[in-house]
């Protein structure tokens, strides 16, 4: 009866958890209808579990670490969730030396939409170039091996981007 227990808070935790983490990212990219319902469920089996948690008889600390074990997964298993489920894009900005010419013809030629802007004098008194591109996710370390390819010492600055209006994006 115990190890049911332990497996069935255990697994609960994993899915209040994975929902709590998925609320979160879902959040943080400016959505607020589906964390509103993902909250709802997430409280709802959190409120059970917890309440079944506290409330089984004997002095055990396998029901404590079932709890925690099953919050660690959850947080594990939600991350994977958030990755595989939500679309996101990131702003690539790579400095380059001054003839960048052939790194940005192969990252056209490969889809990438390429936006350049010229740097004047940096602290070195050298010219280079700044990369400009938006990305998937999904394409970044394709995006930064290609780079690290063609110039291994570029400087690459990676943002996560909120909103994308327009444009092309691999």
């Amino acid at each position: 009866m115990l190890i049911f227990t332990c497996l069935k808070i255990f697994a609960a935790r994993i899915v209040d958890v994975s929902l709590g983490t998925l609320r979160t990212v879902f959040f943080v990219k400016g959505k607020v209808v589906e964390p509103f319902i993902i909250a709802f469920f997430e409280v709802l089996v959190w409120y059970i579990i917890a309440r079944e948690a506290l409330n089984t008889s004997g002095n055990t600390i396998l029901i404590a670490i079932s709890y925690a074990g099953g919050y660690a997964t959850g947080t594990l298993i939600g991350s994977i969730l958030s990755n595989k489920l939500i679309k996101g894009y990131a702003g690539v900005q790579v400095v380059v030396k001054e003839n960048s010419a052939k790194l940005v013809t192969t990252l056209r030629k490969k889809g990438y939409a390429v936006s350049i802007i010229e740097l004047v004098n940096d602290y070195e008194g050298n010219n280079k170039d700044m990369l400009y591109i938006e990305v998937s996710n999904k394409k970044l370390k394709e995006l930064t091996n290609l780079i690290k390819k063609f110039d291994s010492s570029a400087f690459i600055v990676v943002n996560e981007t909120k909103v994308v209006q327009n444009g092309l994006i691999k």
